[in-house]
């Protein structure tokens, strides 16, 4: 059986050619009740034929890409609550340790409600290049029948375990930003900033990049060209981004970054120590970090197949080079290698073959985990003094240079001559002979400075926003008491 990535690549290259950010996980094809179809086959007795024929036109879930689902989904929420609670809380000063879990827990509750709500609708279905609609509204028409596409043609899941799949990547893309401007934020105002930002930022992303109608109606070249027309803006160019490099991390990386400024730097910043408090949170939560992620990138090939464990081991292999980029080059430059470099790197791995995971050979994720270990580290160093801006946790230069240096790597080592896999033509369903470097490094830059710039606008004005009708800092009194008791009323030591 043709894998599933190669036949994701090729639709993206084929909606290149016709002329209208990646790939990542999927969208669903809204299929016709399946149950009816089954029923009306099973009782059926007169007609042998029957049952071939009710499959090809209503396929029904594999329990193992079922199971395969939920495990992976419940994986990516283990990401968020704990793992990213606790490398963030960790990173904070003691003070202020609860009010970053806090926050965490609240978002990803939030999001999770409004993912249900309308989120899920308009990242994935049918609209235009931008938005979907409201088909989906508070998951109108969804049954435990209901199904949704994959990758390969005839295959599908149900359409519940990729709703809450993708749900747990939009609850982690909203948590992760926090991360800039944490310690000065009002609790309220994070909260307010969420609903706009994920709303008009996560949302039209997910669907430019992701939403495209499934391959089982493409048959020759016309059709081809009807469903890519169909497709998010991004897909239709043919942005390669298997688990969210755009979506994900270079979308909140930018927003926190507008946040660290919009909300200014904290109270002492480059005068007293901001040390993280707690290095053994830091290191317990980028090690859930990385166990989860085998869930957020293998699941992304929706079923249970070599594209996954392609995925699978790249990011093994992509993050344990990226700890000892991160770790070599820190003991280099510092004269020792720390913790907190080790877990920063495990990161910076994980958001670098995030977009690349399903695409590249595992030669590729060694190199491009290595480099993102040396680009993150003077992402959080050289470049954070360029921009001058108080990043409280380094989200930016992990997330953002560590997601944009994946993004466009994977142009580069999906190439069949690096180790890729290169480019699968649904028409003809075969494997291409024909891979363009430097084409498809245009069209990932396309992505990358398409996500830049509308979450850049995006997150400014909701920013701006949020600051004139509630205020986004807490006082100075309450900053400097710190925001655990103030904004919470709670201490995470006590005595």
């Amino acid at each position: 059986m043709l894998t599933l990535t190669k036949r994701f690549i090729a639709a993206c290259a084929m909606a290149l050619a016709v002329g209208t950010v990646g790939l990542t996980v999927s969208v669903p094809a809204h299929a016709e009740d399946a149950k009816a179809a089954a029923t009306a086959t099973a009782t059926s007795s007169t007609s042998a034929a029957a049952a071939p024929a009710a499959a090809a036109v209503a396929p029904t879930p594999n329990k193992a890409d079922t199971a395969w689902m939920l495990i992976c989904t419940a994986l990516v929420m283990l990401m968020t609550l704990p793992g990213l609670a606790l490398f963030y809380g960790g990173l904070a000063r003691s003070k202020d340790v609860l009010s970053i879990m806090v926050q965490s827990m609240a978002i990803f509750s939030l999001i999770a409600v409004l993912w249900a709500v309308y989120g899920y609708s308009i990242a994935f279905t049918e609209g235009g290049a931008f938005f979907g609609k409201f088909d989906r509204f508070l998951l109108s028409g969804i049954t435990p029948d209901s199904v949704a596409a994959t990758f390969s043609k005839g295959v599908v899941i149900p359409e519940y375990a990729f709703m809450a799949f993708q749900a747990m990547f939009a609850t982690i893309t909203c948590c992760l930003f926090i991360g800039s401007f944490a310690e000065r934020a009002k609790f309220s105002a994070v909260l307010c900033f969420v609903v706009l930002w994920f709303t008009f930022s996560y949302l039209p992303i997910a669907h430019m990049v992701w939403f495209w109608p499934g391959p089982d109606d493409i048959k020759d070249a016309a059709s081809l060209e009807a469903v890519t027309a169909k497709a998010g803006y991004l897909f239709q160019k043919g942005v390669l981004d298997f688990a969210g490099g755009t979506v994900v991390h270079i979308n909140a990386a930018v927003a926190g970054l507008v946040g660290s400024y919009v909300i200014g730097k904290r109270l002492g910043y480059g005068r007293e120590p901001m040390k993280p408090h707690n290095l053994v949170f830091v290191m317990t939560g980028a090690s859930l970090l990385w166990f989860g992620w085998f869930g957020f990138n293998a699941g992304s090939a929706l079923e249970a197949n070599g594209t996954a464990t392609l995925a699978f081991v790249n990011t093994l292999l992509a993050t344990a080079a990226a700890v000892l980029g991160w770790t070599f080059a820190e003991w280099i430059v510092k004269g020792k290698p720390s913790m907190l470099g080790a877990a920063s790197g495990c990161v910076a791995g994980l958001v670098a073959i995030t977009p690349a995971a399903g695409f590249v050979g595992t030669a590729g994720a060694l190199v491009i985990g290595a480099l993102a270990g040396v680009a993150c580290l003077w992402g959080v160093t050289g470049l954070k003094r360029m921009l001058r801006s108080d990043d409280s946790l380094d989200v930016f230069g992990v997330h953002g240079v560590g997601g944009i240096l994946g993004a466009i790597l994977t142009g580069i080592f999906a190439a069949p001559s690096l180790g890729g896999t290169g480019i699968f033509d649904y028409v003809t369903n075969a494997a291409s002979t024909e891979y363009s470097i430097s084409g498809q490094l245009w069209i990932q830059l396309q992505g990358v400075l398409t996500t830049l710039v509308w979450s850049g606008i995006v997150s400014f004005i909701a920013f701006k926003l949020v600051d004139i009708v509630i205020g986004l800092r807490v006082p100075e009194d309450q900053e400097r008491e710190g925001l655990d008791i103030t904004s919470h009323g709670e201490s995470a030591y006590e005595g």
